[in-house]
């Protein structure tokens, strides 16, 4: 009999990938036959995109990178209101919230190309950048964020290593805003929909003088969860958020501009959506409290709990299904963000143009998850976190005729505080008599200082042929000090004073510090073989930053913490880049990616540890098309393959390895695709109605490198989606109806195991299934 696993390694939707392909194949030759007679009163013709994956502004198709570009426009369009979205219309990319172990529902959780982190806290560091008006965001949580005046955004994949540094070893994300205009107007929104979904948003442009513009936009959402406590009915997975952001642009001559751009945004909601998975009844903990809460039969020791229905007993009767939650904890998910940027751009001459980016962020979050999502306490997580980051970016931009490129200084300086207390049913002994278990409490100060200088340079051989080379070397200096130890029993407070030594603290109370540097650095060529298309080949670096592992229930050897090392990656890529008359575009690649110095997961007892144990190998095709048959009729898509595996992995001494070779890359799926359709209907008194809908399917994947086949996807999702369009044919007012997960789909979307250590449990979270919405815009 064939495996679950075996299974899920190999799944794929032969219908959903097969019908992409054909329509991309069908269409090559229909869009080259309709280029000739497009006519220049097009109501639909496929946008010219501008992208900054250079550092300068320049066409999509010139650009020798796998980029998806999309305009505010688009992104309306295809229903993509936030950063978690973008996955279902970007191959390689896999972007969820609910990071792991974080409790906080803003925690991203991205992966571009199989490489990315699912490890929220702060000693980690993201795989795939994040940049939010030319500022880097240090954190991953805070990452999964709605838009609010997004003008548009760009998702570069591969690694990113030379022009964006550290962190982008999987790619980038980056999110421009809207710049003040030169004229008052500006825009509304709402949004109606399923489980009480209430939303608005206000953008305006407020010129000041001739020289000096500003701009406001101010948003509000909120929204029902759609998983319900059993204990209390409280909903999980609600949405209660607002956000604000202004911006100056002055400009006082020609040649200088400076941008000066403010934003906050806070949510206040009750927790994430997990739901119980599994149980191990046979694990320490879980015997433990079935013990002490007088489960018929259950043992400890041995460790041992009956599968029967009843309420005293901690095993696997708690499954209540996708959307029911078991758990008691007081749980709960804030978040709070806010920065200032300052940009100068300066003009010097025909040949030099200098910019400067200076930016502050501060971002204070906190979660508390009941993991067990049972009564009892097996395991609670309550995380608070503070961080504040300043970074300043000098760049040169030269223009010398068939030599051009960049050249360019960084500097990044972050201080985040933890504070974390993890609800114990530990010592088990005690528990199993009724007793109240412990808690680890973890109080740990991590700093980074890094600077770094880069250049890349662009020689245009010819008319058609380009070559181009770029450096970075890159400092960074990484620190921790960390206040850990058990309180027994957990009902006692924090202890005033705390602790100063071992071995009543797990690690030596002292400020560590560690080095890193790293040279990377990238090859390109491209040419062009007509004004359709054109081909480019390249190599290309990225690295990820190392630390200090912060989590302990025990002492590491020595009572000193554990560091781990920088991870690597190197790809080479072919592409191509086709655009006929705007009419049909398609844009493709192939790439060969060695990942090395992997953080993976190892345990030292049930407490997950990174080391740098492992090694894999990636390689992957993507399409991106898009084609407008008439001048009403549009047809996108993409669809994108990869094959991931962990080539091999490394024994460490003491610890015990989650991860084997031959696994899979956590949210790797092999196929990956969606296409969208609509159609544009002239009504009278110039009104246009337009149909749509959108198409996209994910294979089956898992959501960590363990390969948890209890919480993974374990077979392909198709979704579909639908929306109806009435609007002024040019600008004015806008209704839209439209309904999401048409076909009422039941699927996860994050989740985390624990079934082998001593705590035993596992949990999950589903997307919501069918909802609708009811928006409308205007514009003044």
């Amino acid at each position: 009999m064939t495996s679950i696993k075996s299974r899920l390694r190999g799944a794929s939707s032969t219908y959903v990938i097969s019908t992409v392909m054909a329509a991309a194949t069908i269409l090559v030759p229909a869009a080259a036959a309709n280029a000739a007679g497009q006519q220049e009163s097009s109501v639909i013709m496929i946008e010219e995109v501008v992208v900054t994956a250079r550092k300068r502004e320049e066409n999509m198709q010139d650009t020798p990178i796998a980029v998806s570009a999309f305009s505010e426009k688009a992104l309306e369009r295809q229903q993509i209101n936030g950063t978690t979205d973008l996955d279902r219309i970007t191959p390689g990319l896999q972007f969820t919230s609910y990071g792991q172990l974080s409790g906080n529902n803003s925690a991203a959780q991205v992966f571009i190309r199989g490489i990315g982190q699912v490890d929220p806290t702060g000693a980690v560091d993201p795989g795939v950048g994040i940049y939010v008006d030319d500022v880097y965001m240090g954190r991953s949580v805070g990452g999964a964020m709605d838009f609010n005046d997004v003008a548009n955004v760009q998702v570069l994949r591969g690694p990113q290593g030379t022009l964006f540094g550290r962190n982008t070893i999987g790619g980038a994300v980056i999110l421009t805003s809207n710049t003040p205009g030169d004229e008052l107007g500006g825009s509304a929104k709402v949004r109606i929909g399923s489980d009480n979904q209430r939303e608005f948003s206000v953008a305006a442009d407020l010129p000041l003088g001739e020289t000096l513009k500003s701009r406001v936009s101010v948003s509000r959402r909120t929204r029902d969860g759609y998983v319900t406590r059993l204990v209390d009915g409280l909903d999980l997975g609600d949405t209660d958020n607002w956000a604000v952001k202004g911006a100056l642009r002055w400009t006082p001559s020609a040649d200088v501009t400076v941008t000066v751009r403010a934003d906050y945004s806070k949510a206040d909601e009750n927790g994430s959506p997990f739901v119980f998975k599994e149980i191990n009844p046979n694990a320490a903990f879980v015997a433990a409290v079935s013990v002490g809460a007088g489960c018929p039969g259950a043992t400890f020791p041995p460790p041992s709990t009956p599968e029967i229905n009843d309420p005293r007993c901690a095993n696997n009767f708690w499954n209540l299904g996708p959307f029911t939650n078991g758990g008691n904890a007081d749980v709960s998910s804030k978040t709070e963000n806010w920065g200032l940027s300052g940009v100068i751009d300066w003009t010097v001459n025909d040949n030099v143009s200098l910019k400067s980016v200076t930016a502050y962020r501060d971002l204070t979050w906190s979660g508390v998850r009941d993991a067990d999502n049972t009564p009892f306490t097996i395991l609670t997580t309550d995380y608070s976190s503070v961080s504040k980051q300043f970074s300043q970016e000098f760049q040169a931009l030269f223009e010398f005729g068939a030599l051009h490129g960049v050249a360019g200084l960084y500097y990044f300086d972050e201080d985040t505080n933890d504070y974390v207390t993890v609800f114990l049913g530990a010592p088990p002994p005690v528990v199993a008599a009724g007793g109240v278990g412990s808690r680890d409490l973890q109080i740990v100060d991590l700093s980074t200082e890094s600077w770094a200088g880069f250049t890349e340079w662009t020689y245009d051989v010819s008319d058609r042929f380009s070559v181009s080379g770029g450096l970075r070397y890159t400092e960074e200096t990484k620190g921790m000090q960390l206040i850990a130890f058990n309180i027994f029993p957990s009902t006692l407070p924090d202890p005033d004073p705390l602790p100063t030594s071992t071995p009543a603290l797990f690690v030596e109370p002292d400020l560590f510090e560690t080095d890193f540097s790293s040279m990377t650095g990238t090859l390109k060529a491209q040419y062009r073989w007509s004004d359709s298309l054109m081909t480019y080949a390249s190599w290309s670096q990225g690295f990820k930053s190392g630390g200090y592992n912060q989590r302990y229930n025990a002492p590491p050897p020595g009572f000193l913490p554990i560091a781990f090392d920088e991870e690597r990656a190197t790809n080479l890529e072919a592409g191509f880049k086709a655009d006929i008359n705007r009419v049909f575009r398609l844009n493709g690649a192939l790439f060969h990616t060695k990942y090395k110095d992997i953080q993976l997961i190892y345990r030292l007892g049930v407490v997950p540890l990174l080391f740098n144990a492992g090694s894999a190998t990636i390689d992957g095709a993507e399409l991106e098309m898009a084609f407008v048959p008439t001048d009403r009729f549009m047809i996108e898509g993409s669809l994108g393959y990869l094959d991931s595996k962990i080539d091999e992995i490394t024994e460490v001494p003491g610890t015990t390895a989650t991860v084997g070779p031959d696994n899979r890359l956590p949210f790797t799926p092999k196929w990956k695709g969606n296409i969208g359709v609509s159609y544009v209907f002239p009504l009278s008194g110039d009104l246009e109605l337009t149909p749509r809908v959108d198409l996209s399917y994910t294979a089956s994947q898992f959501f960590d490198a363990a390969n948890s086949i209890e919480v993974a996807q374990d077979k392909g999702v198709t979704l579909v989606n639908a929306s109806l369009r009435l609007a002024e044919r040019e600008g004015g007012w806008n209704l839209t109806f439209g309904i999401e997960n048409l076909t009422d789909e039941l699927y996860p979307v994050a989740g985390n195991s624990s079934l082998s250590t001593a705590t035993g449990y596992a949990e999950i979270i589903y997307a919501r299934k069918r909802t609708w919405f009811l928006s409308a815009g205007l514009e003044f």
